[in-house]
């Protein structure tokens, strides 16, 4: 007789109450079975995000409430291991990125709907097939929602980070001017991407004025704390700023909050994926971490100065 997938354990992300990076723990839970037109993922990468921390903390309690004992993980890459009941387009053994709405990617295996798969690219690295998914679709529109073209400039704070990495690339290749506001030691990289680098921080509005000649059309926020205003008072039009974390203010202002559940689907990872895979859009990873390390790899990344994405290997 073949045993379940949910008669064995597995080891995975939990928190039981919201606080601080010391209430993650990795515990051993059951193992899931995946319900019709799911697949059973055994996970070899999936990437952490700050949203991730925001939720943990409380402080999105009434935008996306936890219920514990809560997991997390989004972004997730892997093994196809085991197939439910009517999933179409994939077998055992495919190896896959994706992501799962579930909280639920921070663990050895993960049961994931197959309509939020999209098959791994030869060339693509698990550690960027498991943390492209966030950082990609909320990038994807970002610059989707602020209407790029040739004859624009936008700027684009936290222009080193998960999501402002790729909102950058991805705006040059609409044709726009990018400036990129990052610290000093990110300013190498983003001139190598063609991005015009300027220092946030007191007196950035002068630095923006003199990089984009006076004129700035569209402004993409991935880190909030005052970059809509800021974008206000550069001149943009609240239709064509959008933020990420601000939601306060956007809603003050009129700017749009576009982020990854506007473009979260498997048509746009797939495209993503092929793009990173052609050499066409660079995801650099910052550092990879054992999955029971996670308290580490949070506390790196509560920091707020990471190049590049962090991700998780169970």
């Amino acid at each position: 007789m073949t045993r379940k997938s949910g008669d064995h354990a597995m080891k995975a992300v939990r928190f039981h109450e919201y606080g601080g990076i010391d209430v993650l723990r990795v515990e051993e839970v059951e193992r899931p079975v995946p319900g019709p037109g799911q697949v059973l993922v055994e996970v070899r990468a999936a990437g952490i995000q700050p949203g991730e921390a925001h939720i943990r903390e409380g402080g999105l309690h009434r935008r996306w409430p936890a219920t514990f004992p809560s997991g997390q993980g989004t972004d997730l890459a892997g093994v196809v291991v085991e197939l439910g009941p009517e999933v179409r387009g994939f077998a055992v053994g495919d190896e896959v990125l994706g992501f799962t709405h579930d909280r639920a990617s921070h663990a050895e295996f993960v049961a994931v709907d197959d309509v939020r798969l999209t098959p791994r690219p030869a060339g693509l690295s698990w550690d960027v097939a498991g943390s492209l998914q966030v950082a990609g679709a909320t990038a994807w529109a970002c610059v989707f929602a602020v209407d790029l073209g040739p004859s624009d400039t936008v700027v684009v704070s936290g222009a080193a980070g998960g999501v402002g990495s790729l909102a950058v690339q991805l705006a040059r290749r609409h044709g726009a001017t990018v400036i990129g506001l990052a610290s000093e030691p990110n300013h190498a990289w983003l001139k190598e991407h063609g991005v015009i680098p300027v220092e946030y921080g007191d007196g950035v509005a002068d630095r923006i004025r003199e990089a984009s000649g006076g004129t700035v059309d569209a402004f993409i926020d991935t880190f909030g704390t005052g970059y809509v205003d800021l974008a206000v008072e550069l001149g943009v039009r609240p239709q064509r700023i959008n933020t990420i974390r601000d939601w306060g203010t956007a809603a003050k202002v009129g700017a749009q909050t576009a982020g990854e559940s506007t473009a979260s689907c498997a048509a746009v990872l797939g495209e993503l994926a092929r793009l990173v895979a052609r050499g066409e859009l660079e995801v650099t990873i910052a550092r990879a971490y054992p999955l029971a390390q996670v308290q580490d790899a949070f506390r790196e990344l509560e920091q707020r100065h990471t190049h590049g994405k962090i991700v998780l290997r169970p």
